[in-house]
């Protein structure tokens, strides 16, 4: 494992490596925490006082709804936080559930939606990318909404700036695509072992072309080679916060989704929005609903606990065929434990979803 990080490499990571006041208030929280609280199972490496269990074979690490306030070209110090921590954490893949700036408002000049993607270069994708991690993202209601008004984008004028930021850097991400003919909307990357199908669900409505392409992409030689499976959208489809289990928070499509998942083995579906973290399940697919990493995480369905911040690790062990899920809490920075998760929730139509294990597979 990875050693430590010290204060001069965090303070090297990036624009939003954490200096002053501000990393001394980190370092506290950090050495207050229990390594035995921390850490459920297993030995870990030492991460600027995180424990987290052995890496596996592969290991992704998931992050998602990054952004603040409407306009805002900067982040919350989770966000810094977890970016300067990642690189430690040695993953073959970052993947990004959406909603990377803060746009959809129209009020926005182009020169602030240039100014936005800007600063998520200079704070987020940069520092990564100088650490040479391969970057999966997909466009969020904030980055680039699909939602139609009369039969054109309503934030047409988003959907081109997050098209001409990420064609940019498009070459520079570090992915193997498979089909980038719709990225960055939707596009499809075979990364080692796993194949990643990354869709536009950043409205509640997936473009009917959209899943025939998913239905055709999935059934191909190199989606049916690969070890593992997995889909990306922003939305959700089941509701699992507080204020988010509404009409327009959830896909449309969602059990047609879910068919179409399941018919083709994929392993889970990721999604963001919701910001709040549960690792659910239904029928046979697996719900990786990620947490807020930056502003406004959200109560789970049911419970009074005080929301976080969160950032996901997936590690794979091949020899097993086992998926291990880590989710650390960036506020205490501890490891989550799954067994304080409610074992089901149920959203407002009745469908209900219920609690995964921490391992997974085998």
């Amino acid at each position: 494992m990875a050693p430590s990080l010290s204060r001069r490499q965090v303070l090297s990571l990036g624009g939003l490596a954490l200096g002053g006041a501000a990393f001394a208030s980190w370092q506290r929280a950090q050495a207050q925490a229990t390594p035995a609280a921390a850490l459920a199972a297993g030995a870990g490496s030492g991460t600027g006082g995180l424990r987290l269990p052995a890496r596996g074979d592969r290991r992704l690490v998931l992050i998602s709804d990054l952004n603040a306030s409407y306009g805002s070209t900067s982040y919350i110090p989770e966000v810094g936080q977890g970016i300067a921590l990642i690189p430690s954490l040695r993953p073959d893949l970052v993947v990004c559930a959406g909603d990377m700036v803060a746009g959809q408002k129209r009020s926005l000049s182009t020169a602030q939606l240039q100014a936005m993607w800007a600063g998520f270069d200079r704070q987020v994708l940069r520092p990564l990318r100088r650490a040479g991690l391969p970057f999966a993202p997909t466009m969020g209601n904030h980055d680039a909404s699909n939602s139609r008004v009369g039969g054109s984008y309503a934030f047409e004028r988003e959907r081109q700036e997050a098209s001409r930021y990420w064609r940019r850097q498009q070459a520079d991400l570090g992915l193997s695509f498979v089909d980038a003919s719709g990225f960055p909307f939707f596009y499809s990357v075979l990364q080692g072992e796993m194949f990643l199908l990354v869709l536009d669900g950043s409205s509640a409505q997936i473009p009917a072309e959209q899943l025939r392409w998913a239905e055709r992409s999935l059934a191909s030689a190199g989606a049916r080679g690969a070890r593992r499976r997995l889909v990306m959208g922003h939305l959700p489809l089941l509701g699992v916060s507080q204020g988010r289990d509404t009409p327009g928070n959830v896909l449309a499509q969602s059990q047609e989704l879910r068919q179409l998942l399941e018919r083709h083995r994929v392993e889970a579906y990721i999604s963001g929005h919701q910001h709040a973290y549960y690792p659910g399940r239904i029928g046979q697919l697996d719900l990786i609903q990620l947490g807020a990493l930056g502003s406004g995480p959200r109560k789970l369905l049911g419970q009074s606990a005080a929301p976080f911040q969160t950032m996901t690790v997936l590690d794979y062990d091949w020899s097993s065929g086992q998926r291990r899920d880590s989710t650390l809490n960036m506020r205490s920075r501890q490891l989550l434990d799954p067994a304080g998760l409610p074992p089901r929730l149920s959203d407002s139509r009745g469908r209900t979803q219920v609690r995964r294990s921490a391992v997974t597979g085998g």
